[in-house]
């Protein structure tokens, strides 16, 4: 049966666009600010590690809320994590980042401008037919507004993809803190600044990825309504519904 979903949630033209081609090597995404003659490009799709999500269940949201600190430290209730509303079929899955470079010149310094155009847990092979907004499971998508899609937010401009059932584990080591501030945590440090978290007695892990200020969540549909990918975005064009 062909998937019918909620059109309010339904990627715009730009949006779709950019979900397509920013994991496409050599495709263009742009141009650099200011320089409309140099273009954005995808230089390459790197495969930082694999994750476990024996749950099903996906938060995708920053690892830490600064505002959070004072009330983690006091042993006090603190907010809870963005859970995806949709579930996966639980598994072991790649996390990917897309990377593009577009070089520049700053106070005559030559830059390169790589940056991660986005991030993406790919789930299966089967060809996406169609981009959604990902809710989480406390979003009332009766109260979306045009042209402000649901995100999570990032102080630090850090998120992640951990396995929902072990959240508390798994973000243990980014809630560790001293005099208001984190202190040195043990993860394992993976390519593109990305960082690794493993909860052994639940098989779950939780992995860390750029996020400038935060991200918007895109599911990649099939046409039976299967999750083929997860991409999250910041900043990118078009990012409306």
């Amino acid at each position: 049966m062909k998937w019918v979903g909620d059109a309010r949630l339904a990627a715009g033209p730009e949006a779709a666009w950019y979900l397509e081609t920013a994991f496409t090597p050599g495709a263009q995404l742009g141009a650099v600010y200011d320089n409309p003659t140099t273009p954005i490009v995808v230089t390459g799709v790197e495969e930082v590690t694999t994750m476990r999500v024996p749950s099903g269940r996906l938060v995708v949201d920053a690892p830490w809320d600064d505002d959070d600190v004072s009330r983690y430290e006091q042993g006090l209730p603190t907010r809870p994590p963005r859970e995806l509303a949709v579930s996966i079929p639980p598994g072991v899955y790649r996390v990917e980042i897309a990377w593009t470079a577009g070089p520049y010149e700053f106070l005559g310094e030559y830059c390169d401008g790589v940056q991660c155009a986005a991030t993406r847990l790919y789930i299966s092979d089967d060809p996406v037919t169609v981009w959604e907004m990902g809710l989480g499971i406390d979003d009332d998508i009766d109260r979306l507004q045009p042209d402000s899609p649901p995100q999570f937010y990032a102080d630090a401009n850090v998120g992640c993809f951990a396995d929902a059932g072990a959240w508390t584990t798994l973000s243990a080591p980014f809630r560790t803190f001293k005099d208001g501030r984190p202190v040195p945590r043990d993860t394992e440090h993976l390519p593109g600044w990305c960082e690794r978290v493993r909860d052994e007695s639940q098989q779950a892990d939780l992995v860390t990825f750029t996020a400038d200020c935060g991200g918007v969540v895109w599911l990649g549909r099939t046409k039976t309504g299967d999750v083929a990918t997860i991409i999250v975005t910041s900043g990118m064009p078009g990012a409306k519904a």
